[in-house]
């Protein structure tokens, strides 16, 4: 389905399976667990949708969102790696209620 990583991505080295990021795209905001990375795409689990977040560096600082839409608990979501934008390490418990 997807073509495994070749690890010749710099960002690759950056990346834990297992750890939680935040994730801002050209279109959309995500947070969530980092189950798989492949060469087109990341995998997150225990993942949400945030269409507001916090004041930026509130949000890096505290972990807070001003809203929030989680997916399914089992689901797996996909995010292209074409349109990401930036993402960073969310040491915070996920949000898994919406807000």
């Amino acid at each position: 389905m997807f073509s495994p990583i070749q690890k010749a991505n710099p960002m690759d080295n950056e990346l834990t399976i297992g750890d939680s990021y935040y994730i801002r795209t050209l279109s959309f905001n995500y947070a969530g667990r980092l189950a798989a990375v492949h060469h087109d795409v990341l995998v997150l689990t225990h993942a949400s949708w945030i269409p507001e977040d916090d004041r930026f560096h509130v949000t890096l600082s505290r972990g807070t969102f001003r809203e929030v839409e989680p997916y399914p608990s089992e689901a797996r979501v996909l995010v292209n790696r074409a349109v990401i934008v930036d993402m960073t390490a969310f040491p915070f418990q996920l949000p898994t209620q919406p807000k």
